[in-house]
């Protein structure tokens, strides 16, 4: 396949509806490109009250002038993506917006091109690490894949292909899965065949001495798992793989040397010990041992480690301040609020018996939460002590609320901490709640993203600042 400067499109092209702006990357067998609106000039809103459409990515997949069989691997490719992205949509997946075929006939190499549209993320994982992952970030990052990983494996999905690059930050600072080309749909929840391709450094064991069928490669969730142990160490060791070598191969035998039992796992000192822990669960060197450490069961030691900041629910409420570090790390200016004035308010004593007050019914944007009867733990949401503040541990009160409760509120705050739901909507509203009568504190912070009700409370009234 092609890639030089006649396989590439140029900024302006016209690709159905999206006019090309920059190249992304480019991989073995497509092309990833920035888009906008075609006729939107950079900068430039939709009229007036319309709602302006998105830049978007567009993954370039050309089957031009390649063998019939390659072509149809590309195919196969592509419509494993869009069934994916039909099927399993997630706040923690890339979203797959549209597809289409490329009319290029001045292009011949990229004419029928298979085109998927997804939204634009601003950077990938491997830029945060080439860049510098803080170690405080680093469990807000392996939470997010871990949920995206329980996601597809819920519904019957393995990656096959997990590694940094196809780990996508969001403009908001949110963790999303991306490149579903190799995904395998499981058999019965046991196990599935990909194409005999993948990553070498992300590999299992068993992998490397698979045998190659009519149908693939059989492939199990535990495949990911191995997958993210990797991951996990390169967040917390500068990018470095836990096997040696100069290159994927050398690295390749070492995992293989590694699952035999002729080596130890050697990993990096940097790598804290809880997440030296988890990473070596992940990390077991067969299917069989690595099984029980399913997706959903790392999520949980993780939320009880890392407490409400580790939770998908901590990490929304700390929206703002993930955004900020993901411009800051992708290279983008980002910038912090405060409000002295508004602090003031949080210092406000409780409403008065007798003062206006109304009811929130808390909402979970998480689909599977919503439809989940029972309250468990993951699909809990904290309430904020201080709403100006990031959702740290030491931020959140211990009172847990789950979708469906009903809580009182007596005042309401416009201009907290902007927070970012799972469904992109964003909102610096917060409200006042009271907490049962028992509780450690008597009020707390709800964000307005987490209840489908407005309630007409007033401005929570300024206090004289503590001294």
């Amino acid at each position: 396949m092609g890639d030089g400067p006649a396989d590439r499109l140029p900024r302006g092209f016209r690709a159905g509806p999206w006019a090309v702006t920059e190249l992304i990357g480019a991989g073995g067998w497509s092309t990833v490109y920035a888009a906008r609106p075609a006729g939107r000039a950079c900068g430039q809103a939709g009229g007036a009250g319309a709602p302006e459409r998105p830049d978007v990515a567009l993954k370039v997949m050309p089957t031009a002038h390649l063998a019939p069989r390659q072509a149809r691997g590309i195919v196969e490719s592509a419509r494993r993506e869009v069934e994916l992205g039909r099927r399993a949509g997630h706040p923690r997946l890339i979203r797959l917006l549209d597809s289409f075929v490329l009319s290029a006939p001045d292009r011949p190499s990229l004419d029928g091109a298979i085109v998927l549209v997804m939204e634009r993320a601003r950077c990938s994982l491997r830029e945060l690490l080439d860049a510098g992952v803080p170690k405080a970030e680093g469990g807000r990052l392996i939470a997010g894949i871990c949920e995206g990983l329980a996601h597809l494996h819920r519904t019957g999905w393995v990656h096959a292909d997990l590694k940094p690059e196809n780990v996508l930050i969001g403009r908001d600072g949110s963790v999303k899965l991306s490149d579903f080309g190799l995904a395998a749909e499981t058999t019965a929840g046991t196990h599935g065949y990909a194409p005999p391709m993948g990553t070498l450094d992300y590999l299992p064991p068993e992998r490397w001495r698979a045998p190659l069928g009519e149908r693939g490669v059989e492939i199990r969730p535990s495949a990911d798992i191995w997958a993210l142990g990797i991951v996990i160490h390169e967040v917390f060791a500068a990018g470095a793989s836990p096997f040696s070598g100069a290159t994927p191969v050398a690295r390749g035998a070492a995992v293989q040397e590694y699952g035999q039992g002729r080596a130890p796992l050697r990993m990096d000192h940097a790598v804290p010990p809880f997440w030296r822990l988890l990473a070596a669960d992940c990390l077991a060197p067969t299917h069989a041992a690595r099984a029980p450490h399913t997706a959903e069961s790392l999520l949980a030691r993780i939320a009880a480690r890392e407490g409400p900041r580790g939770t998908a629910a901590g990490r929304r409420r700390n929206g703002a301040r993930a955004a900020v570090l993901a411009a800051a790390l992708c290279g983008a200016a980002g910038a912090t609020l405060s409000s002295d004035t508004a602090r003031e308010i949080l210092h406000a004593p409780t409403a008065r018996e007798g003062a206006a007050v109304g009811t929130v019914r808390v909402f979970n944007a998480e689909q599977d939460c919503r439809a989940r009867a029972g309250r468990e733990l993951r699909c809990s949401l904290g309430l904020a002590v201080d709403p100006l503040l990031p959702y740290t541990a030491e931020n959140v009160v211990s009172t847990r609320v789950w979708h469906g409760d009903l809580l009182t509120a007596d005042c309401q705050l416009p201009d907290g901490l902007p927070i970012v739901d799972e469904e992109d909507l964003r909102s610096a509203r917060w409200y006042r709640v009271h907490l049962p009568h028992g509780s450690a504190r008597p009020t707390a912070w709800l964000p307005a993203v987490r209840t489908k009700d407005r309630p007409p409370l007033p401005r929570c009234p300024p206090s004289v600042p503590a001294r």
